[in-house]
């Protein structure tokens, strides 16, 4: 893909069950380097099914982005109902011809509302040492970031809900049930 910005066309929304087949789809596509990124690991197909079979949970929240209505990344909130107030998890992953064209920093923002907006008091997220381009959006986005042998976390502390944080999460809302039906 030789233009680098922000696809006109992108909408980041939450996902639901209807979406799994794209979920484990978007899996699957994920390149060698992107999925072993992702997973902090290698993942095989078998794997990476299994999981995006189960990433739907009842104490996440999972946001796509998709361009002309084909998902090309997401982000995972885990661990919302753990205790509040709550400490979360999130991963992401973008595929590799989508990346570094602002769809991360767009997922970023997305789940950062989310998390606010339940009174998500820490999020942690972590990544391989030569995942260099996580560790650029996670600072992006003031999280402080503790290096370790092989692997980084960062972590953030997003602020309490406002009316603009609630007004902004509805809109998202309201766009994403109007991009369904206006496709």
């Amino acid at each position: 893909m030789s233009d680098r910005r922000i696809p006109q066309h992108l909408v980041v929304r939450r996902l639901h069950s209807g979406d799994q087949e794209d979920i484990c789809d978007h899996f699957l596509r994920l390149d060698v380097q992107t999925r072993r990124s992702r997973f902090c690991g290698a993942a095989s197909d078998n794997g990476v099914l299994n999981y995006a079979k189960n990433i739907l949970r009842y104490d996440s929240i999972v946001c796509g982005a998709f361009i002309d209505g084909h998902l090309k990344g997401l982000v995972e909130l885990n661990g919302l109902f753990h205790a509040w107030p709550s400490t979360t998890e999130a991963a992401f992953c973008v595929e590799t011809e989508w990346q570094n064209i602002g769809i991360g920093d767009a997922l970023f923002e997305h789940i950062i509302i989310i998390a606010r907006n339940r009174g998500v008091r820490t999020i942690q997220m972590v990544c391989l040492k030569e995942n260099i381009q996580m560790r650029h959006l996670a600072a992006k986005h003031n999280a402080r970031l503790v290096f370790d042998a092989d692997a980084v976390e960062a972590v953030l502390h997003p602020s309490w809900p406002t009316p603009s944080s609630v007004v902004k999460e509805i809109l998202a809302g309201t766009r994403e049930y109007s991009h369904l039906f206006f496709r």
